[in-house]
């Protein structure tokens, strides 16, 4: 339980700085920490229940792009993400770009919450 709670309150803070730093993406009404959570939430459960299968659907073009079309797809789960909460893109383009950002987010929040728990 308290792993889904890490994961989500880091997908929350991944969405957030997502928005600072990108101006593509940001939360309507100029957001609040339960917008960003909820948002975190809605992430976690679209990447696990809905990102699969549109890698699995897309496998030959992915295959083909040498894995490049991923971006797309992630740039997918953020507009689908966009749709179910006060998360707002600019557009598709938007949703690409803002997905990169949020996975070299990602991949450095969860680079030091390893850190500093003494995983290697």
């Amino acid at each position: 339980m308290v792993n889904l709670l890490v994961k989500v309150g880091v997908n929350a803070l991944a969405l957030w700085l997502t928005t600072l730093l990108y101006s593509g993406v940001y939360f309507a009404r100029g957001g609040n920490p339960w917008d960003a959570l909820v948002a975190g939430l809605v992430l976690g459960l679209v990447n696990a229940l809905i990102r699969p299968v549109l890698l699995l659907l897309s496998l030959p073009v992915n295959v083909l792009t040498l894995g490049l079309f991923t971006l797309v797809v992630n740039g997918v789960v953020l507009m689908i993400v966009s749709g179910l909460t006060s998360l707002e893109v600019r557009g598709f383009g938007a949703a690409v770009v803002g997905a990169l950002i949020l996975a070299v987010i990602s991949w450095a929040l969860d680079l030091v919450l390893h850190r500093r728990e003494g995983h290697k």
